[in-house]
């Protein structure tokens, strides 16, 4: 009956049967009002509630019962209900409900719409997608971007972290100041000290000039610290310290320094299990997780995949000054099925490499080279040494699928270490050193 008095009225509408129902049908569409009974055969109203809400906090929720009383209209409304209803429902009221909630599910989306706009004049990167876990992630970094508050991105290589953290910057307070990234795996304890901190003259041997640290150049704006997971102790002591005092000393000097700076820390590592581990800080790893926003791997985004295809398609042949490639639909069904192990970084060069590859404007699964990435060759059991011990032949194995991994990423990315490290999910000093122990092109 509701459902035909709404269509009625032009609306479409989504129907479940219970909590789990709903919560499955929320996360493939994304409706701009949600309708509830209270009591369920499964879960009850207000979990559907708080499940809308932890998928987006704008969409309006209206609650209705026939066991209506005034402890379950407080309990509905402190979840955020938009307004609570008893049964009986009169279709004409409702109609006056839903109209309200999709009147302010406009005016909020409208509001949003004009924040970005600001926000991309200020220099936001745009970020493709619609899937829900995708939009969960930018409504929380929108809401983290009107607060101070230090936030820690978390997700797998090659998700689009420091992309989250630059459209963070860009729709923040400190947007007219700079943001200043750095990759904590890429530099040496000692030089990321400096690198960090800044030194005085005479520091050390080399410093024949003061030099100013990354938290001074942020000043006033955002200093993003890529791979966080990799820091020496010492540093996360004195990064600790900045984030509760907003104080530092340069190396080598003695005047203590402030920086007004908003910390972005992003890490590819479960940071939760380097503090069980005691290879991460306890208290760094509280000051850092304030607001924690998980960005979703590619195979997790559905659909992303086509219009992140369609979009790297089209801006490589528009820096390349010629007519974008049209994807076949094999290769459309095979960029689809495929797991995106390197996820949206993974996706861009493969994309690329199609379209320099592809002859005719048309680009065809031969032109993706997907089944080689996804099954890289491996030696055959004949050709394996097999003297000495177990524990022998296993480390063997090991190193010899360490080589032929590290080679296989490497010839992927050209020899960029720094990208090579993030698609292996490994730390950019252990890259370079198993580099050296396998002979693979650094001194």
């Amino acid at each position: 009956m509701l459902r035909l008095a709404l269509e009625s009225h032009g609306h479409h509408v989504v129907e479940a049967r219970d909590q789990r129902e709903a919560e499955a049908a929320m996360a493939s569409t994304a409706p701009a009002v949600v309708i509830t009974d209270l009591r369920l055969p499964v879960g009850d109203g207000l979990g559907v509630l708080r499940a809308v809400k932890a998928m987006d906090a704008s969409i309006p929720v209206v609650v209705m019962t026939a066991f209506g009383g005034v402890q379950d209209a407080v309990a509905a409304m402190k979840d955020g209900a938009l307004d609570f209803l008893a049964k009986p429902v009169d279709p004409d009221h409702l109609q006056l409900v839903v109209g309200r909630a999709v009147a302010q599910q406009r005016l909020v989306r409208e509001h949003e719409r004009l924040k970005q706009e600001v926000a991309e004049r200020r220099g936001a990167p745009r970020i493709i997608g619609k899937a829900p876990t995708l939009l969960k992630a930018i409504h929380t970094m929108q809401r983290a971007a009107a607060t101070g508050i230090t936030v820690l991105l978390e997700g797998e290589s090659g998700t689009g972290k420091e992309l989250f953290a630059r459209a963070l910057h860009a729709w923040s307070e400190h947007a007219e100041g700079p943001f200043i990234a750095i990759n904590c795996a890429a530099l040496p304890e000692t030089l990321l000290e400096s690198e960090l901190f800044g030194y005085e003259k005479g520091a050390f041997t080399g410093a024949t000039q003061r030099k100013l640290g990354r938290f001074e150049l942020a000043h006033r704006g955002t200093l993003f610290l890529d791979e966080i997971g990799e820091l020496a102790p010492s540093i996360q002591a004195k990064i600790l310290r900045v984030l509760e005092t907003r104080e530092f000393e340069r190396v080598g000097g003695t005047a203590t320094l402030r920086a007004d700076v908003r910390l972005v820390a992003a890490t590819n590592r479960n940071l939760r299990q380097e503090v069980a581990e005691r290879r991460f800080r306890e208290d760094l790893f509280f000051r850092l997780s304030v607001m924690p926003i998980t960005v979703p791997p590619l195979r997790d985004r559905g659909d992303d995949v086509a219009l992140l295809a369609q979009y790297f398609v089209e801006r490589h042949a528009q820096t390349a000054g010629r007519t974008p490639p049209v994807l076949d639909d094999a290769a459309r069904v095979a960029l689809e099925a495929y797991p995106w192990p390197g996820n949206v970084r993974e996706l861009q060069n493969c994309l690329e490499r199609a379209a320099i590859l592809c002859d005719g404007g048309v680009i065809t699964p031969r032109h993706l080279h997907l089944v080689e990435a996804a099954a890289p060759a491996t030696s055959e059991p004949a050709s394996m040494n097999l003297s000495g011990t177990l524990a022998d032949v296993v480390e063997r194995a090991q190193q010899d699928a360490e080589r032929q991994k590290i080679a296989a990423v490497l010839a992927e990315t050209g020899n960029d270490t720094a990208r090579a490290a993030d698609l292996l999910g490994v730390g950019f000093r252990v890259l370079i050193a198993k580099m050296r122990a396998y002979d693979l092109g650094t001194q």
